[in-house]
């Protein structure tokens, strides 16, 4: 995840250049609109700017059709679900609604809603509109979270969700097909935003550039590349915004980023190289804010593509080839070595999995055993945008190929944006590809059935990267899913874990406590779990 230290001075000089060159063409209007400069910070008009600076665009803002955390970073802004996290964990608390039961057997949640809500359109909340997202996202595969988390498929695009009813004006009741022990942390999702109905019916397809939620902050403006911005919602139910505008500005290159922190010009962001950490904090105006880590790095293997890939042995043989203890450094500090799909600071996590220890020699003897012991040729597919679980992945594609190429395993590396490699990963396109997950929900299901169970394997819109369809994992999550008892479900949980060891068909690389670089007039900036924060508490002084 580092360059050295010559190339990294490199990168960032000439990204310094591209920065003065873009700040003096035509379209430097569109750039000084984003700066936090006196007049829209701490000047005299008095009005409160936070511009957040990130390492890629939002896809879009619609967030029922996205996973990315650049979008659902901004949608958490705009949106209120039914139900919300506490500030510093997924422990749920209310939101949209007030209150909530579940019936005995588990299949059916009852939720009493506010009745002071407006939409930022001005119309109205009720529980028509839940019942109306709800069976919007029952309409098709595009609403990749509701497929996700409900088990939806093209035979059953409901998935466990069987009736969504108002059962009075300010009243909503779910009838599930089974018990779903997950089901009240998963509602709390950012990615379940309720929207407005008229606003969706408005702009039809291209709703997602014109988000209208009940949120703490409105959409303003999208300039794609660029910046977003939002401004605060006066009418906000819950505790109305301090801040009077939030940016979200995008500079794709960590060390460029970094500069415009320095120089005053963004006041947080994130993705910051790990060897930049010592520099904030010898800096009198900089803070360091640290996330608390549920996340995991991985390298997936497409299982279902025909050749090496396909082979149990070849894939434990990488495992064995790559040297996690030299990876981990690359690190410096933010990341740990991860050996399961799920991070430690989960409940279910099994610490017992023993990790593939490197072992080129024993690498080398897998491949004979599977045929291939001259090695073979292969592609890696990576993002060339920062990620909080990955700071520097070309970096740490370029160790692994380097490790690889000791048991004859040729990687040629395919860099893309943070946009192309999602949708060349969802499509199966990489024999060996980059990505990351940060827990939503903090439920393992939300790691193991998302990431790993054959329901999620589904060419164009995969959170199965990997396309690894084992039977066996696949009733132990399902099981897992109907079990109430937590002791329970972890025991199962446990099981998968070994399950997915064995069969091998990821290098897990890493969970990190990814840290944030903030100017220290940012205060209560509470960095959450799930890697999105609604900004409604945070000021600038």
């Amino acid at each position: 995840m580092k360059k050295k230290t010559g190339l990294l001075l490199l990168a960032i000089f000439c990204s310094l250049l591209f920065v003065v060159a873009a700040c003096s063409n035509d379209t430097g209007s569109k750039k000084d609109s984003g700066k936090n400069t006196e007049a829209e910070g701490s000047g005299s008009s008095g009005e409160k700017t936070l511009v957040f600076g990130r390492g890629a665009d939002s896809i879009q803002l619609d967030p029922s059709k996205v996973t990315d955390g650049e979008s659902l970073n901004v949608t958490i802004q705009i949106y209120d679900t039914l139900v919300k996290y506490n500030p510093e964990d997924t422990e749920v608390q209310p939101s949209l609604a007030t209150e909530w039961n579940v019936s005995d057997d588990g299949k059916k949640w009852t939720f009493k809603l506010r009745d002071d809500v407006k939409f930022h359109d001005g119309t109205d909340f009720t529980a028509e509109d839940v019942v109306y997202n709800f069976e919007r996202w029952q309409t098709g595969a595009e609403f990749i979270y509701y497929g996700y988390m409900f088990g939806a498929t093209e035979d059953n695009l409901k998935g466990i969700v069987d009736k969504v009813e108002a059962t009075g004006d300010y009243e909503v009741t779910f009838t599930l097909s089974e018990p779903n022990a997950p089901f009240l942390n998963t509602v709390a999702m950012s990615a379940f935003g309720i929207a407005s109905p008229e606003a969706i019916e408005k702009y039809g397809e291209d709703y997602s550039k014109h988000p209208v939620g009940t949120g703490p902050f409105v959409f303003e403006e999208w300039v794609p590349d660029d910046q977003i911005t939002l401004k605060k919602n006066e009418d906000y139910f819950g505790e109305v915004a301090k801040l009077d505008k939030v940016v979200f500005k995008t500079i794709p290159d960590n060390g460029a980023r970094f500069m415009e922190l320095q120089s005053g010009t963004i006041d947080v962001m994130n993705g910051l190289n790990p060897q930049d950490i010592q520099t904030v904090e010898g800096d009198d105006n900089l803070q360091i804010i640290r996330r608390p880590s549920m996340n995991v790095a991985y390298m997936a293997m497409n299982t279902d593509k025909e050749g090496p890939m396909a082979d149990k042995k070849v894939r434990q043989a990488i495992n064995m080839a790559v040297d996690k203890e030299q990876l981990i450094t690359l690190f410096e500090g933010v990341g740990k070595a991860a050996k399961n799909p799920i991070p430690p600071s989960l409940w279910g996590y099994n610490d017992d999995v023993e990790d593939y220890k490197y072992d080129p020699d024993k690498a080398k003897a897998l491949l004979a055993e599977a045929g291939y012991a001259d090695g073979f040729d292969v592609s890696l597919y990576i993002f060339s945008n920062p990620r909080d679980y990955m700071p520097q992945p070309k970096v740490t594609a370029q160790a692994i190929q380097e490790m690889l190429k000791k048991v004859n395993i040729n990687v040629k590396i395919v860099e893309s944006d943070w946009d192309t490699h999602l949708e060349a990963t969802e499509n199966g396109k990489h024999d060996m590809a980059f990505l990351g997950w940060t827990g939503d929900n903090g439920d393992p299901d939300n790691f193991l059935y998302v990431l790993l169970d054959k329901d999620n394997a589904k060419m164009g819109s995969a959170g199965n990267i990997a396309f690894y369809k084992s039977d066996e994992l696949h009733d132990l999550l399902k099981q897992a899913q109907v079990e109430m008892d937590q002791e329970k479900r972890s025991d199962l949980y446990k099981k998968a874990q070994e399950l997915v060891h064995e069969d091998a068909p990821w290098l897990p690389i890493a969970h990190t406590t990814p840290p944030l670089a903030a100017n220290k007039k940012v205060k209560n900036y509470q960095p959450h779990p799930t890697g999105g924060e609604a900004f409604n508490l945070v000021d600038i002084q």
